[in-house]
């Protein structure tokens, strides 16, 4: 494993799976897996983003999803090709997990007003379609993102630029 963590190298050794495209995802030329997890949206790129002046993610509830431009300028992470870490539980159900969570997500960033209010900053990116997807099913999500934002946090003293709140 490589010795800097959360990289796309890093992901891969730490069992992440899928590494495709959100616009493969969007066009359903990729799967997701079903099972609960977390899933990582990253960057293979370095270089800086541009920002768009209006979000296209869903009003929910109303709420317009956009920022100024400066915040998403302070709140982006230099060096860093990890832009968001989400989870994905069982649900009360059961039938609940990553491809539900993430699809909810992509949903969200195609305008529809649906409730995935955090990581709503990548809506705000140009370029979202070449944005990529990792997830890995595990038996705790919620252990495993705060694992993974503890990473983030040591490595880059802050969350990834979409994670709002840990």
């Amino acid at each position: 494993m490589s010795e800097r963590p959360l990289t796309p190298e890093w992901l891969l050794h730490d069992g992440f799976d899928g590494f495709v495209s959100l616009g493969d995802v969007r066009s359903r030329r990729a799967t997701v897996s079903p099972l609960p997890g977390v899933y990582v949206v990253y960057r293979e790129t370095l270089d800086q983003p541009a920002f768009l002046d209006k979000s296209i993610g869903g009003w929910f509830k109303g709420r317009n999803p956009s920022v100024p431009i400066e915040t998403l300028e302070a709140a982006w992470v230099d060096d860093a090709h990890v832009l968001y870490v989400g989870k994905a539980d069982a649900g009360g159900s059961g039938r609940r997990g990553i491809r539900a969570r993430f699809d909810e997500y992509l949903r969200f960033g195609m305008g529809e007003p649906i409730g995935h209010w955090g990581g709503r900053y990548l809506w705000q990116l140009a370029g979202t379609g070449e944005l990529m997807i990792c997830f890995k099913p595990c038996t705790d999500p919620r252990d495993e993102e705060k694992r993974l934002l503890g990473l983030f946090r040591t490595e880059h003293g802050s969350l990834p630029f979409a994670n709002l709140h840990a």
